[in-house]
């Protein structure tokens, strides 16, 4: 992406409009635009041509040419015939607001199959796009003997990215189908899944580093996360959780880009809790909640309990603290996943959550069982274990009945060994 940009955004009536443009201008900069001017405006509606007014569209080439700006943004979805009215007018290259969040997913996919989701997305926000004729894509393919009879070069062109979009479902597919399998053999261990989640920005990597040890890239930038990133994470008890980074959530994201981070999406809905990371000095926070279950129930995800974690409280110099709803159900804690104050509670509250209707059992193991006990100990259900006279093992675990049955059938180890 061009590196100077002029920002339009247009107030069609909406009571968040500064909210709204403070977050198209964070979008940008993540974007690595260096914004150059500012063009706001208000309407009632979109128009037809330039979904801007006349007197607004001169005024923004007005703008674009006083800063040579090869580039205008609008935090809006545009049309295909307004993309192309306004690049004739303006004379420059125009991106509208999903154009923008493709270009940084772009940016950020690491993954396989983060970049054939993003590579994806952008051929099916390109394929409406097709008026400029897009000869890259004939040349890729080499031209000569491609095109059929009495085919255009848009013809042509809409026909090999429908190919790229087909042989990248393929792929897809088959990506999903492993991504699958690796998470019905983590259901079936019986290790619980824990997903971070939360507006973008939140400070959902610090945290996730912090309780993992693992180097994920975390900066001060919007979508620093895109792919999914999973980690084995062992409490302060010694129980194992399994712990998942997932992409930020923003206002209003377009629903084909929803679809087409799946893969993101799937491991918050295969969650067995949801930790909702907020950033604690943003003045919007309890609209940032609300704007991200919204997103969560339209994936499928509302019904699965959550842990707000209020994160940054070193940016106000707050004292870590843990506070319950009226129930004693829900569990807010305010912590720093920066420099770690308050992660003593947390470490608390996912230890009393993964225990759960935890019960004492006492088993005795024969020799035979060494992969039961191996999950016993993975789980950090095992409180105490001595040699038997045959060679196996007596143990105290603490574990829910029907998840200890399950391991235990699972594993053909015969229920009569509980005492």
């Amino acid at each position: 992406m061009e590196s100077h940009a002029v920002l339009i955004h247009i107030n069609f009536r909406d009571p968040d409009f500064k909210e709204a443009l403070d977050e198209f201008v964070l979008l940008s900069e993540s974007a690595g635009v260096d914004v150059m001017d500012i063009i706001t405006g208000s309407r009632d509606s979109p128009d037809a041509r330039y979904f801007v007014g006349t007197g607004k569209a001169e005024e923004i080439r007005d703008c674009v040419q006083r800063n040579n700006a090869p580039l205008a943004i609008f935090n809006h979805d545009l049309s295909p015939a307004q993309e192309r009215n306004l690049e004739q007018f303006l004379q420059c290259r125009v991106l509208d607001r999903s154009g923008l969040i493709l270009d940084i997913f772009a940016q950020r996919a690491r993954t396989y199959e983060g970049k054939l989701q993003v590579e994806l997305a952008q051929l099916q926000h390109l394929s409406t796009r097709l008026i400029r004729g897009w000869t890259h894509l004939e040349r890729q393919k080499g031209g000569i003997g491609l095109r059929g009879p009495g085919e255009t070069q848009l013809e042509t062109d809409r026909r090999l990215i429908g190919q790229r979009i087909k042989a990248i479902h393929g792929r897809l597919d088959k990506v999903r189908g492993q991504r699958e399998q690796s998470g019905k053999q983590r259901r079936e261990s019986s290790t619980p899944v824990m997903s971070l989640i939360g507006y973008t920005n939140a400070g959902k990597s610090t945290l996730f580093n912090h309780l993992t040890g693992a180097g994920v890239y975390a900066a001060n930038k919007l979508f620093a996360t895109l792919d999914p990133t999973i980690r084995r994470c062992e409490l302060a008890s010694g129980r194992a959780v399994v712990l998942s980074d997932t992409v930020g959530f923003i206002r209003h994201i377009p629903h084909d880009l929803i679809a087409a981070f799946r893969a993101t999406l799937e491991e918050t809905r295969q969650s067995d809790v949801l930790l909702h990371v907020v950033d604690s000095n943003d003045a919007e926070r309890e609209a940032r909640i609300e704007q991200v279950n919204s997103v969560l129930s339209e994936i499928g995800a509302g019904h699965i309990p959550q842990i707000l974690i209020y994160n940054k409280i070193d940016q106000e110099d707050l004292a870590p603290r843990m506070d319950y709803d009226a129930g004693n159900q829900r569990f807010s804690i305010w912590l720093s996943a920066q420099n770690g104050s308050g992660m003593g509670l947390l470490h608390e509250v996912l230890d009393r959550h993964v225990r759960g209707n935890a019960e004492r059992h006492e088993l005795h193991l024969p020799p035979t069982a060494g992969k039961l006990r191996a999950e016993l100990f993975e789980l950090g259900a095992v409180r105490e274990e001595q040699t038997s006279d045959d060679g196996g093992w007596l143990l105290k675990v603490d574990l829910d009945s029907r998840q200890l049955h399950k391991l235990m059938h699972t594993d053909g180890i015969d229920p009569g060994m509980l005492q």
